[in-house]
């Protein structure tokens, strides 16, 4: 198996020679993983079908889970959509680029490859100037879902995406770490009032003030094809078992507490700062801060490096707390919910 060539490239001012590599890879069909602001995306030509299969392939994705296409621009999504509704400008003054993915109708030359054989798509402007600046080298539509093994825990580094895809994929652009940490903010503009089908970067409350009123799915498994990627009950999920804890403040670390305490196995917890003076002396277990309270950023940011941690440690079980609700905490919760075995809601 070949290794996959990894370029170092400037976060803020990518070299366009790197660039013009990773586009010419793209052009002929190949697979690049490139950073965006939430995770590192594998991108690939969505109109070209053949490249699209690849990346099923390469991520060992079932082809009935949806791709979001990434585009450069406002006008390259006429390549992809049927048309484009005025909440879309209206968003994308305020959202693009940036953690927001709209679905909408699909072009019916499209292939139904890219959007699970849904009849819309999901489609968004990335933030990051690595990514914007490989989309406009590319001059076309790009595929990029997480850049990892199908429902393993999402990179956030090149060093995650070697880990995962080395030899499955022709490029990896490493420009660090990428600074949002979870995925972007997905809005069913098919449906009125619009869907929220998956929190993300961009929060409910931020896209009401543009849209007014604004649905959040809930957890009752879909009916057809998906309509968005990350609506799978179990993803974004570490080898090892983890269990949530939801709940006060309180409640969650006498819980803590006492696993810490009675549990025969190792355990690694993921936790705030705000945890630390209540869970003293750990003894063999290991602790993974991810941030305070009152940064949720901060907490989006590291969540999945952490997660990645915990389970390539010595733990063999690990336990998550829950970062609340509202806000940005709404997307934390959605991804530790999916990523875990069991979930224990405490009164």
């Amino acid at each position: 198996m070949q290794k996959t060539l990894i370029r170092k490239v400037h976060p803020e001012k990518p070299e366009r020679r790197l660039i013009s590599e990773a586009a010419q890879i793209i052009r002929r069909g190949g697979l690049v993983a490139f950073p965006t602001e939430t995770v590192y995306g594998l991108g690939a030509d969505a109109l070209n079908e053949e490249a699209v299969r690849r990346v099923f392939e390469a991520k060992e994705r079932p082809l009935s889970d949806p791709l979001i296409v990434h585009v450069p621009n406002l006008a390259m999504i006429s390549y992809v959509a049927a048309y484009v509704p005025d909440a879309v400008y209206r968003l994308a003054r305020r959202f693009w680029p940036g953690p927001l993915t709209v679905v909408l109708p699909r072009l019916h030359l499209l292939s139904p490859l890219v959007t699970g054989g849904a009849d819309t798509v999901a489609i968004r402007i990335p933030a990051h100037p690595v990514a914007l600046a490989l989309l406009r080298a590319a001059d076309r539509p790009l595929v990029a879902p997480s850049a990892n093994l199908f429902g393993h825990t999402s990179p956030t580094t090149a060093e995650h995406v070697r880990a995962d895809l080395d030899g499955r994929i022709d490029m990896i652009l490493d420009a660090g770490p990428t600074p949002l940490g979870v995925e972007s903010t997905v809005l069913d503009l098919t449906r009125q009032p619009p869907v929220v089908l998956r929190p993300g970067g961009i929060t409910p409350e931020a896209l009401q003030e543009v849209l007014g009123p604004v649905l959040i799915r809930d957890h009752t498994p879909p009916e057809g094809p998906l309509r968005s990627p990350g609506l799978l009950e179990r993803h974004y999920a570490p080898h090892k078992p983890l269990e949530l804890i939801i709940g006060p403040p309180e409640s969650v670390r006498a819980h803590l507490r006492e696993q810490m305490r009675s549990s025969p196995f190792r355990l690694g917890l993921l936790i705030a700062e705000e945890d630390l003076a209540h869970l003293a002396d750990p003894g063999p277990h290991l602790l993974e801060v991810v941030g305070s309270l009152k940064d949720l950023a901060g907490v989006a940011r590291n969540l999945y490096a952490a997660l990645r941690r915990l389970d390539q440690s010595p733990a063999e079980r690990l336990l998550a707390r829950d970062f609340g609700g509202h806000g940005l905490g709404l997307a934390i919760r959605d991804r530790l919910r999916r990523a875990a075995d069991r979930v224990l809601e405490l009164g």
